[in-house]
């Protein structure tokens, strides 16, 4: 697809990868909307790199709603969807408590379904669209205390496929971007120490880079998953 003049909806924008890759669009002539539940930090960012803010929860419906009526009274029309919000808890099963297994999910897959099923509405009408579903390696196999973490990511991987071979029919690409570990806060509020200054590990920028090429490829085709590893990442 060609970026210039396109609109698109980042998730999580506020920071991080979503924000990464929202500049990024930006950069390549598309008109951005950012979500995220931290409104000052939501407007800060979002005047740094020219996005337009929405304060919303992707967990709850009304927030979805509300979000994609700011979104259809700023823009004319939606092509593009990154489901990029994301939380991480990382525990032993042995003391995972239900109220964290909820909460992930309901960020890392209920959010991305409900954001999904409302773009896929205006997609199916206009018979285009792009939908890029942030995932993570953690969706490529288990690891101790990955419980509620890798199970979402798992969950949002398998959804992906099923979003996929339903909206083929209406010229709709949906793409999965697996990153490895990358540089950001996430690992903090994850409760895992981070050496933020790695020259071997990812960056954000890393993963917005990987997102605009596959958008960009011409739409007669697309990357249905990609995935993206340090060359040779270093503690």
């Amino acid at each position: 697809m060609n970026l210039k003049g396109a609109t698109a909806l980042v998730t999580g924008g506020s920071s991080g990868i979503g924000l990464a890759i929202a500049k990024t669009l930006i950069d390549g002539g598309a008109k951005v909307a950012v979500t995220g539940r931290d409104e000052k930090r939501l407007d800060s960012a979002s005047k740094s790199i020219g996005a337009h803010p929405i304060h919303a929860d992707v967990g709850k419906e009304a927030d979805v709603l509300r979000t994609y009526s700011e979104l259809f009274r700023e823009f004319d029309h939606l092509d593009i969807l990154v489901n990029n919000a994301g939380v991480g808890v990382l525990k032993p099963l042995a003391e995972m408590d239900l109220g964290s297994f909820e909460r992930v999910f309901a960020t890392n897959v209920t959010g991305a379904m409900l954001m999904g099923r409302e773009a896929t509405k205006h997609f199916i009408q206009r018979k285009s669209g792009h939908i890029v579903n942030i995932g993570s390696t953690a969706a490529l196999r288990g690891a101790a205390r990955g419980t509620a973490y890798y199970a979402s990511k798992f969950a949002l991987r398998g959804m992906t496929e099923c979003w996929r071979a339903e909206l083929r029919p209406f010229n709709v690409r949906v793409i999965l971007v697996n990153p490895s570990e990358v540089l950001t806060e996430f690992y903090a509020t994850a409760g895992l120490e981070q050496n933020m200054q790695n020259p071997t590990k990812l960056r954000g920028e890393d993963i917005a880079q990987a997102v605009r090429s596959a958008l960009e490829m011409d739409d007669r085709g697309f990357i249905p998953e990609l995935t993206v590893f340090a060359t040779n990442p270093k503690d």
